[in-house]
């Protein structure tokens, strides 16, 4: 019998960058295995142009993307979470909405790309370093032995993950 696709959330303040293409890769990576959702504590409405394009180099589809708020999945018809990463220093102090189910979560912050300032190229190479530090998070993340590890190592693991770096 196969296993049930697990939810995962992941939060930001504005969901318009991070959070956005952490979702957008977990769907890439975990096709079958996971399904990625984002979120903000306060939305900016519209998802970050770089983000997309970005996303739509690696071959990624961005049409489902959207820039929304976390109230969303604290609804009672939400899915559940079985995972939810806040990907910004700002929402990992925010106070969070209580999640149904009791998700395993951490914080795997770095920086935000949409705040970069400088030249094209410059706000193109902090989305691409976004882009790569989150994907190795998330490959780690898809490592783990999830039937196997109690719940206690695996929060350890997921807050590992968020400090790992690509090599």
């Amino acid at each position: 019998m196969a296993e049930p696709v697990k939810n995962v959330l992941f939060l930001c303040t504005g969901n318009s960058a991070r959070s956005i293409l952490a979702e957008a890769i977990l769907d890439h990576w975990g096709k079958g295995l996971f399904k990625g959702y984002s979120a903000g504590s306060f939305p900016k409405g519209k998802v970050h142009p770089l983000a997309l394009e970005l996303l739509a180099q690696f071959g990624m589809p961005t049409t489902h993307l959207r820039s929304k708020s976390w109230d969303e999945f604290a609804k009672s018809d939400a899915p559940v979470m079985d995972y939810i990463f806040t990907v910004c220093d700002d929402a990992a102090g925010e106070v969070c909405p209580v999640w149904p189910g009791h998700p395993v979560t951490a914080h795997w912050g770095l920086p935000d790309p949409a705040a970069v300032k400088g030249s094209p190229a410059v706000q193109a190479a902090a989305f691409r370093e976004a882009f790569r530090v989150l994907e190795a998070r998330i490959r780690f993340f898809l490592t783990f032995q999830f039937k196997t590890w109690d719940r206690t190592y695996l929060q350890r693991m997921v807050l590992e993950a968020g400090t790992r770096q690509p090599e």
